[in-house]
């Protein structure tokens, strides 16, 4: 049981000046945004907002999958959602290594074959995103009301660049 007891304990702070409760959960800003699980990505911070503006998804790479896609609808149809933003990062795992190199170095650490699995590697990280915000804006549940666009993360300056 120990082996969570200091998040339990950083939960306890957190929870004594809480004040989500009764939120609606409709994204106050109007923000969905779809990124990287890496933890240099702040999601809410790199774009000047707080808990309770957006909708993050996170998934390595930051792609749109059908998940993804699931949430932005929900998003745009229950939760306020209005812009949404496709955001992979530089120095990114998944768009700096091979299918291959993923699966030896997980074989390697797991002891097991993992021929398998797929990681869903990105070859070209520009090419790669305007795909995903296409998926987006061609989505018969995603008007063309809603606000759509691929940036770049630098993991390095914190700085987003607009590329679609």
């Amino acid at each position: 049981m120990a082996d969570f007891d200091d998040l339990l304990a950083a939960n306890a702070a957190f929870a004594e000046t809480f004040e989500l409760g009764g939120f609606d959960g409709v994204a106050r800003a109007g923000v969905a945004l779809v990124t990287c699980m890496d933890s240099r990505i702040d999601p809410l911070g790199m774009v000047g907002l707080s808990p309770g503006d957006a909708k993050i998804f996170r998934n390595p790479g930051g792609r749109v999958t059908d998940a993804a896609l699931e949430a932005i609808v929900l998003g745009v149809h229950l939760l306020g959602v209005e812009r949404v933003l496709v955001v992979p990062h530089t120095r990114c795992a998944v768009a700096g290594a091979t299918e291959p190199e993923l699966r030896r170095r997980v074989a390697e650490s797991a002891g097991l074959d993992v021929t398998w699995q797929r990681f869903h590697v990105v070859s070209d990280q520009l090419e790669t995103l305007a795909y995903d915000v296409h998926r987006v804006t061609s989505h018969p549940l995603v008007p063309d009301s809603v606000t759509v666009g691929g940036f770049l993360y630098d993991v390095d300056t914190g700085l987003l660049e607009r590329q679609v």
